[in-house]
């Protein structure tokens, strides 16, 4: 079966000669997915944001499916209100800020700043954004603040940066360690030179 498949290179089309493997299948070269871009991927605060518009409006994932429900609708505010507060919110909930070097002082004024807009945003737009109460507004300050300040406080001091590249280190030292324990023709070792 292993002769029925023939790699070719993708760019010329000529055929190329794969390593067997001792089942006696062939199979293509996999370049291992590093740690780094592994960290990297699963660093999404903008995903929370799409959740949390979700709620505000009223609506539960239910299948796989954003449904409304119909108990929640006197509590909701309207698409243009969720659309709104959502947006403001991913200005501090992106992988680039995540990945940032942000201080205490920083994470502090930026939270404050955008909960500020926010109650801003919220009042002069109370009917487009169909508020009804000041209970509304508390809860969607309480809803920015948390979500703002958590989020910001990850890139605190460049933690997250800092852990990617001890991952990058920790790689490096691996491979190096493996290349010192090979064996080599050419050592420097002076007791090989005696016998080439």
């Amino acid at each position: 079966m292993a002769d029925d498949i023939t790699y070719v290179d993708a760019d010329t089309g000529v055929p190329v000669n794969m390593p067997s493997s001792g089942s006696g299948y062939s199979y293509p070269p996999t370049v291992p997915r590093s740690d780094k871009a592994d960290i990297i991927d699963k660093i999404r605060p903008d995903l929370i944001v799409e959740i949390i518009r979700h709620k505000l409006m009223g609506e539960e994932l239910i299948n796989g499916r954003w449904e409304s429900i119909p108990d929640l609708q006197d509590r909701a505010i309207s698409k243009k209100g969720a659309w709104d507060i959502s947006n403001l919110m991913l200005s501090a909930s992106s992988q680039n800020v995540s990945l940032s070097k942000l201080t205490d002082n920083e994470i502090r004024n930026r939270t404050l700043s955008i909960v500020k807009t926010a109650q801003y945003m919220c009042l002069k737009n109370w009917k487009e954004y169909g508020i009804k109460g000041t209970d509304q507004l508390r809860y969607i300050h309480e809803i920015v603040m948390s979500n703002t300040f958590i989020t910001l406080k990850q890139p605190e001091g460049e933690g997250i940066r800092k852990l990617l590249m001890g991952t990058t280190q920790e790689q490096r030292q691996v491979i190096q360690t493996e290349e010192k324990r090979g064996f080599s023709l050419f050592s420097k070792n002076r007791r090989w030179r005696k016998y080439f």
